[in-house]
């Protein structure tokens, strides 16, 4: 287990807070995934102007022996398993699984691109983010995830639910 990497989590169809906690249970059930602390549940408002439900978000922290292809390809894998289709940009989403660090690692493939393009940009990532990794540096913008939190101008709906996962 060498490697620390950020998940942010997100449902909006169904039992958005079952289909989270069930993610997170087959994200845990890797033998190569080691899960080392998770966020709060928040409630989010959807962004991009599409008509839908509200989501429930969330982040884990883990470490894993994986590559960041492979990380990547085991929460896709996950997604399918689990029923999601994929529809228009900023849709409804049975579950979402965003890899949105990988150590240090900086890196613009064409279906991997790392630290996640949007991390600064939403508030439904950088609440649960600063939960477990407020200090955490981002490496393309050279600043923590708690600062990042602090300069947003995103301004969604985004509540803090009292339970955790």
């Amino acid at each position: 287990m060498k490697h620390t990497a950020y998940i942010a989590i997100g449902s909006n169809i169904g039992n958005p807070y079952q289909n989270c906690t069930e993610a997170i249970h087959k994200i845990s059930n890797n033998d190569s995934i080691k899960i080392i602390s998770k966020s709060s549940f928040y409630q989010t408002s959807p962004v991009g102007g599409v008509e839908q439900d509200w989501f429930i978000n969330c982040a884990i922290k883990i470490n894993t022996s994986l590559t960041s292809d492979s990380l990547l390809f085991n929460l896709l894998n996950i997604e399918s398993v689990m029923g999601r289709i994929r529809g228009g940009k900023w849709g409804p989403r049975l579950i979402d699984l965003d890899l949105l660090f990988y150590d240090s690692l900086i890196s613009n493939k064409k279906k991997l691109t790392i630290p996640h393009p949007e991390i600064q940009k939403r508030n439904f990532v950088l609440m649960p983010l600063s939960d477990i990794a407020e200090n955490l540096i981002h490496p393309v913008l050279k600043k923590t995830i708690g600062d990042l939190l602090k300069e947003s101008t995103d301004n969604a709906a985004v509540n803090r639910l009292d339970n955790t996962i």
